[in-house]
């Protein structure tokens, strides 16, 4: 059972970036003018808004810091702000450019080249300065920008819905990504996970908050800083009762509207973000193998970058929970509803006017019976299914279930580059083990047009699993220096899931995928039928972690390796190319046994284990 430290820190690694402040909409009377003639250059007009006069943020004992979630946001008006961010391999760098739309007309402007380093945002976007009551200037920082960040309309006649993406991608892997701010929307400019916590005493502050020259140069946006007032307290777990509220030492100072804060329960229920309170039971029931109860921390970002939904382990992140949205913070305290109540008080999800990011995606659901007529493969568009370089490699031992043991755990992610997305619906005969799997293919309009047998699905009963796999989805293999198979991994049925956005800018990419967490896409032990889609852009990763599915290493010589992640091994899914499938990373295995080590070397340009 984890500490309350211990619980603090895994609060904070899934701090979000996607939290939404649907009532940006109130301080929309405060968009500054536009930018002098002289100044004013092609696109939207953004502008840097604050959409509250003071914020109140804790520091934890047991974990001390502070998150700058100042409340500040980038609005865009007279059209979006949209960039385009690609490589073309590995090899080459990250690139990017604004996508200008006037009606019918495009016009790409390209960003200087190195400013955009990798798929996280703009960095050293927004500068932050803080001053203490009395006067003195205690922090001075720099932010990074993902412009899909924490999305809210800023007037009531903006679009409805926003078309870009709801947050950065951080797989190492990633391809190409689509940032947007929608016309009459705004993004906030807090980093999220890529942002650290600073040291800040308790006590009152005003934080400066401006965007960087080279972006006001850049895009156009008028100099004009936002001051927030920043109240600072300071909380611990002794005496809060299982964090349910503030302890006596701390509440004084704190004011009352402070407890409905992201941090709020921290731990208890009401640490469950209210946002994902409904829907995390389902995922957190355990989906191991994409996240087992002893799985080793993540050596990246808390996030996926595939969505606000609870990709519970499935990947190489924790599961990343997106926080009450300041709107409904705000209503509930204004209607005197504190604390845990408090949470409970704010009704989250989407509805007309808001898309606060709380929600989870819904499943997509399966044809009511199983297809009938003679089986075809047409000529239409088909998946095209590749795998990406393994990455999260580490060296773990056996756990109590097999001590003495040394294993390489990696991640490893199998993505569908399109032009049609990956659909195999399963269908079980009464009282039948197996469900028999069909794919599915379809015409320009989206019609069904043909299906063929590809296999079955299993039902997994391993607590933490607990759902149907797609047996032959893809095979992972340690070759050794002469890339000849040693050692296979015993994982090869999956629950498919679009856990992570590796290239959105491919043709027919789905920037909204349906199915990006397990609970809305493996199913019930009793269930008669399932649908399993990869949408066109994402990825599913999966961690191999637990012994039987990461490599067993012990008795393997020191030297060079190879992991493999081979998608499609058998060929049994019909794609448009079976020459990409296959993905090898070099690793090289040192040490000794009980204490191996591993050592990554950069992938081309790719730095990350």
């Amino acid at each position: 059972m984890m500490t309350r430290s211990q619980q603090g820190r895994t609060n904070r690694l899934t701090r979000p970036s996607i939290a939404i402040a649907a009532a940006v909409a109130v301080t929309a009377g405060v968009v500054a003018a536009a930018p002098d003639a002289k100044t004013a250059q092609p696109g939207p007009k953004l502008s840097l808004i604050a959409a509250s006069a003071s914020v109140t943020l804790d520091s934890w004992k047991e974990d001390p810091g502070v998150y700058l979630d100042l409340g500040t946001y980038l609005t865009s008006e007279n059209g979006a702000f949209e960039l385009k961010v690609t490589r073309k391999s590995y090899k080459d760098p990250v690139v990017a450019a604004q996508i200008i739309r006037d009606g019918k007309k495009t016009q790409t402007k390209a960003l200087p080249a190195g400013l955009v380093k990798d798929f996280s945002g703009l960095p050293d976007f927004a500068q932050i300065s803080v001053i203490d009551a009395a006067g003195k200037s205690v922090l001075e920082k720099t932010e990074a920008f993902c412009p899909n960040n924490a999305s809210g309309r800023v007037r009531p006649d903006a679009p409805a819905n926003s078309k870009y993406p709801q947050s950065c991608p951080v797989n190492p892997f990633t391809l190409g990504s689509v940032w947007g701010v929608e016309n009459g929307w705004a993004a906030n400019t807090y980093a999220g996970y890529y942002s650290d916590a600073v040291q800040l005493p308790a006590g009152t502050y005003t934080a400066k908050i401006s965007v960087t020259k080279k972006y006001r140069d850049l895009f156009g946006i008028e100099d004009k800083p936002q001051s927030v007032k920043v109240t600072v307290r300071e909380r611990s777990w002794e005496g809060e009762g299982g964090g349910e509220g503030v302890s006596a030492s701390s509440e004084s100072s704190a004011g009352a509207s402070s407890k409905t804060d992201a941090h709020a329960g921290h731990g208890s229920a009401a640490s469950e973000h209210a946002g994902h309170a409904a829907a995390a039971p389902a995922a957190a029931s355990g989906h191991a193998g994409h996240g087992a109860p002893a799985r080793t921390d993540a050596p990246a970002a808390a996030t996926t970058g595939a969505g606000s939904t609870f990709n519970v382990g499935h990947g190489p992140y924790p599961p990343a929970p997106p926080a009450l949205p300041w709107a409904l913070k705000k209503q509930a305290t204004e209607k005197g509803a504190l604390g845990r109540q408090g949470f409970s008080a704010a009704a989250v999800g989407d509805r007309t006017g808001q898309t606060d990011g709380s929600r989870q995606a819904p499943g997509v659901q399966p044809n009511a019976k199983r297809p009938a007529g003679k089986a075809t493969v047409p000529d239409v568009p088909k998946p095209d299914l590749r795998s990406l370089p393994a990455y999260g490699i580490t060296v773990s031992d056996g756990y109590e279930d097999v001590p003495g043991k040394d294993y390489l755990a990696f991640s490893a992610n199998v993505w569908n580059a399109g032009p049609a997305k990956l659909v195999v619906d399963g269908f079980r005969s009464p009282g039948k083990e197996l469900m028999d799997a069909y794919q599915y293919f379809y015409d320009a309009d989206g019609k069904q047009v043909g299906y063929t047998p590809t296999g079955t699905m299993e039902w997994d009963p391993r607590p933490g699993h607990e759902h149907w796999h797609f047996t032959d989805f893809a095979s992972y293999r340690l070759l050794k220096a002469d890339q000849k198979e040693t050692v296979r991994s015993g994982k090869e049925a999956f629950c498919l899931a679009n856990t992570d956005a590796v290239d959105y800018t491919v043709k027919n990419a789905n920037w909204h995928p349906d199915n990006t967490d397990l609970s809305t896409a493996c199913g019930q032990e009793n269930s008669i039928s399932v649908r399993e889609v990869l949408d066109v852009g994402s990825g599913d990763t999966y961690t191999q972690d637990l012994p039987g599915q990461s490599f067993d290493i012990t008795d393997l010589p020191n030297g060079t390796y190879y992991i493999q992640v081979l998608a499609n091994p058998e060929n049994r899914l019909k794609e448009t190319n079976h020459d990409n499938n296959s993905a090898l990373r070099k690793v090289v295995l040192g040490g000794k046994k009980g204490a191996r080590t591993v050592k990554v070397p950069a992938h081309h340009l790719v730095d990350a284990n």
